[in-house]
């Protein structure tokens, strides 16, 4: 997402759902994704010694555990409210490598 872009209100409800996930968890991160029928799920980072998740795979758990068969859109946010959603989580930076 540019700097300034205008978000549709489905987009923007996805951001506002990425940003209560991260602050309900106290968390430095949060994600919100929509699936195909147009539901919302959000998610957490999860940082237990057995399991670590991002908040990406966490909302995606959530989709998949839901019944969602395929994803329409996905949003990543961290830092202060003020901050533009990120492109792309950092496992998923790793991953592109």
């Amino acid at each position: 997402m540019a700097t300034g872009e205008q978000l549709d209100a489905e987009d923007a409800k996805l951001v506002m759902l990425a940003r209560a996930a991260m602050a309900r968890a106290d968390a430095t991160s949060g994600a919100a994704v929509r699936d195909l029928d147009g539901r919302s799920y959000a998610g957490a980072p999860v940082a237990l010694s057995t399991l670590q998740l991002s908040a990406l795979q966490s909302a995606v758990a959530a989709a998949v555990s839901s019944g969602a068969t395929g994803l329409e859109a996905a949003v990543l946010v961290g830092g202060p409210p003020t901050m533009p959603a990120s492109p792309r989580c950092a496992s998923c930076r790793r991953r592109q490598r």
